[in-house]
């Protein structure tokens, strides 16, 4: 059975027993819904399309329990059709609006308050990825003299996000040297999206036979490291693990350890979100247990949204248990989103 060949009252069942299992992460039986909900049906009407919907799936009998608790599919047809998105109260954007007011348009500054923030609010493990940094053109390249042998260069693309690397040199360079090679690298690589300055670096300084050669060689060197995304760990912002923790779902030992496995291994939600924000879609999106990929995710659902930084995007999100207030964080993630977009697109470059 399709959500879609869903009559109303088996519709109206599976969402009541959806919304009692999101407030008690209790199973739910049929007394129970017909003293919640003045729906006029007996218990007895009530058990009858409770069994009607676990023969098609959408709700499951735990051994242990006379309740019934939803299934992936449930969740899904749930999700899809059963319920409405809310706008944000006044409290819970004055909160977010708040936050961001006299924050520093830096970039890290930014993206950690917005993890911090939908942890906050949803109560949820949040997550921020950085945009990919392939297709942004590079605005300013500036390389700061630490000491003899060490140089630090300070990366500004054109959205504005800034990069930072320092490089170990094996011979010795003088300050004054840097401003040379500076000035040359930048009146060679400006406006190159960081791809394009990979492929064809070697290429574009073949010429260099002056006191600069030493230092640009080092950039050739290191050009896959300099003009590349940030390392995995530097690319994920988290925050909120304690909100995972405390949910009974992950009180079983098992279920415990896929927390602890799903924080230690930051590239599965970093594939993920990446995954999505290609997806080009301007929604809200949702994967629920069984949707995502990874064994490792069954218990969870991802809630996420790609968010704009000029050219390029990144994404934001929540993690949690598949039992969660799908309107109200859903509502949470695209407002984030598009907060977040307007900041970074409207900020000016530093």
């Amino acid at each position: 059975m399709l959500h879609e060949e869903l009559n109303e009252r088996e519709k109206n069942i599976l969402r009541y027993i959806i919304q009692q299992f999101v407030l008690t992460a209790s199973p739910v039986g049929s007394r129970n819904i017909t003293k919640q909900y003045n729906i006029g049906l007996s218990p007895a009407t009530v058990r009858n399309i409770m069994a009607d919907l676990e023969d098609s799936g959408y709700i499951n009998h735990p051994h242990t329990s006379a309740g019934r608790i939803p299934t992936d599919k449930g969740y899904r047809t749930y999700v899809d059709s059963l319920i409405s998105i809310k706008k944000l109260g006044k409290s819970e954007k004055g909160i977010i609006d708040n936050s961001f007011e006299n924050l520093s348009r830096e970039t890290d500054e930014l993206l950690k308050l917005t993890s911090k923030l939908l942890s906050k609010i949803t109560q949820q493990l949040a997550c921020v990825v950085y945009p990919s940094f392939d297709s942004t053109k590079l605005q300013k390249l500036q390389i700061v003299w630490i000491s003899s042998k060490r140089i630090l260069v300070v990366i500004s693309i054109k959205t504005g996000m800034i990069k930072t690397i320092t490089l170990e040199l094996k011979s010795g360079i003088k300050q004054k040297q840097i401003e040379s090679v500076q000035r040359l690298l930048n009146e060679r690589l400006h406006g190159l999206s960081f791809k394009e300055i990979r492929e064809t670096f070697e290429e574009r300084f073949r010429d260099i036979v002056s006191d600069e050669k030493t230092v640009v060689r080092l950039f050739i060197d290191s050009a896959d490291k300099i003009f590349t995304d940030k390392g995995t760990s530097d690319r994920l912002v988290i925050s909120g693990v304690k909100n995972v923790l405390k949910q009974p779902e992950f009180e079983e030992p098992e279920r415990f350890q896929s927390v602890v496995e799903l924080l230690e291994d930051e590239e599965i939600i970093i594939h993920i979100l990446d995954k999505k924000s290609r997806s080009q879609t301007n929604e809200v999106q949702i994967s629920i247990g069984s949707e995502n990929e990874d064994q490792k995710l069954q218990y969870y659902s991802f809630i996420s949204k790609t968010y704009k930084i000029g050219e390029t995007s990144g994404t934001l999100g929540i993690i949690g248990p598949k039992r969660m207030k799908y309107s109200k964080v859903i509502a949470i993630v695209d407002y984030m989103s598009k907060i977040l977009s307007e900041i970074l697109t409207n900020r000016k470059s530093y």
